[in-house]
């Protein structure tokens, strides 16, 4: 097969992403690992639930929305917390697949926020999806959507809801230690103080969205951003990113900071299982143009 010929196949691969607290799997058709189609998406929560039962389930989901049989795969690849999954033929770094991800789902950002469970990481790459610099939020949880979920909990507030009610605050309340354990004393005695929930959630919004702010300003990131992972959907963390730039860059005297503004995408939490599939048709055709063939093992 000819260079020419090998441009001009499209492949169905399998991309999936088990986190700390989700599942996302993607099915895409796409060309040289370039100009993706999903023909079928999957996210569950983990809950309780053994994280190779959700695999399954997603991988079931996604291949009915697609049509594609399990034999109808050129590759299968895992990304995150995936690379003991029995059945993947490849497995990639979290980092280059959302880096990839977040390129084709918005090709004119360099940077991307990926915030999952445990972590916020910050990444800078190039035209090509390449990872330039990056930058990883500590050990400490309180920049992680799970310290998030935690507060929420405290506050008998569903997941789904913080974004909307963040948004409604009028007296954000300040959330001044960076220890999630002290960090949620703060909400503990803002609540007997009588604070109310959307003031006290705008305030997490903005303790969280300070040190995501530093991150991209570590790594050197200008121009637009995709927020991507578990909190991509999250209105209140969006507007509290973009706040904060406004104000960095109201209270910047010494030096003109390089423009920033953080959006997001309706698939933007699929990022990493998308680019998990993406890089795993164009390792797939690397393997035809040697004249190998991945080992396909039988998907779930």
């Amino acid at each position: 097969m000819g260079a020419d010929d090998a441009e001009a196949r499209t492949h169905l691969t399998l991309g999936v992403d088990p986190g700390a607290s989700a599942v996302k799997v993607v099915v895409a058709r796409s060309r040289a690992g370039r100009q993706g189609e999903v023909l079928g998406r999957a996210c569950q929560r983990i809950r309780r639930r053994p994280v190779a039962t959700v695999v399954q389930a997603c991988v079931e989901e996604a291949r009915a929305q697609a049509g594609v049989p399990a034999d109808g795969l050129d590759y299968m690849a895992t990304t995150g917390d995936g690379d003991g999954l029995d059945f993947q033929t490849g497995h990639f770094y979290s980092m280059t697949t959302h880096a990839r991800g977040a390129l084709e789902l918005a090709p004119e950002v360099r940077s991307a926020l990926d915030m999952g469970a445990l972590h916020g990481r910050a990444l800078r790459f190039d035209e090509r999806g390449r990872v330039l610099n990056h930058r990883m939020t500590s050990q400490c949880a309180s920049g992680s959507g799970q310290f998030l979920e935690n507060i929420a909990r405290y506050l008998g507030v569903p997941l789904e809801d913080v974004g909307r009610l963040s948004l409604e605050a009028t007296r954000p309340e300040s959330v001044s230690s960076i220890c999630a354990v002290l960090a949620e004393t703060d909400v503990i005695n803002m609540v007997s103080r009588g604070i109310g929930t959307a003031d006290i959630l705008r305030g997490i919004h903005r303790s969280i969205a300070g040190r995501l702010v530093r991150l991209l300003r570590a790594i050197g990131a200008e121009g637009e951003v995709l927020l991507t992972g578990g909190l991509a959907a999250d209105a209140g963390l969006l507007a509290a990113l973009n706040e904060t730039l406004e104000e960095e860059a109201g209270q910047a005297r010494t030096r003109a900071l390089p423009s920033l503004h953080v959006r997001t995408h309706p698939e933007a939490h699929l990022a990493g299982a998308l680019g998990a599939a993406l890089l795993g048709a164009y390792r797939h055709e690397q393997l035809e143009r040697s004249g190998r063939r991945a080992d396909l093992a039988s998907a779930p």
